[in-house]
């Protein structure tokens, strides 16, 4: 079963190859040019990124992939994660249950909003765990705003690559 998975994914590489080689390249380029706007103190926020970059230039056409999805999510993600952060937790167990917190309003929300973008959820970990710092802030904006500007510019050039 999983050869058959793979020779279908060549199959379709074979026939798209410009498309994956270039899709894959902007994805590149623009994390680069975001993680050189960034500071990489905030890892986990950023580790967001690479998802969302997969999610956009991979599944272009996707719900998940649309500009307000993309804004919508992570806003939602880091402010769920900026309230559970300010949340009181004296124990281990308080603090882990605080994460999951983060991470499973941020899913109802984006879901009751319509703004569905997976990657968010981690959005939402990451600022759980850290904190609220308007360098975050930054940093979140950043992402999503560079990925939503390309996605949209980039838009009549792409394709769904699998």
């Amino acid at each position: 079963m999983r050869s058959h998975t793979i020779s279908s994914g060549l199959r379709r590489f074979r026939t798209g190859w410009k498309a994956y080689i270039t899709q894959s390249l902007v994805a590149g380029i623009t994390t680069t040019f975001i993680l050189l706007v960034l500071n990489l103190e905030h890892a986990v926020i950023i580790a967001a990124l690479g998802a969302s970059a997969f999610i956009v230039f991979g599944r272009p056409f996707d719900l998940t992939a649309r500009p307000y999805n993309v804004i919508g999510g992570h806003l939602v993600g880091f402010t769920i994660g900026s309230l559970c952060a300010t949340m009181p937790h004296a124990s281990t167990f308080a603090t882990l249950s605080l994460y999951g917190l983060a991470v499973g309003l941020s899913v109802f929300l984006m879901v009751l909003l319509n703004m569905q973008h997976p990657p968010a959820s981690a959005t939402a970990l990451g600022i759980a765990m850290r904190g609220y710092s308007s360098e975050a802030l930054v940093g979140v904006l950043t992402i999503i705003l560079v990925l939503a500007f390309v996605h949209y510019v980039l838009k009549p050039y792409l394709r769904n690559l699998f």
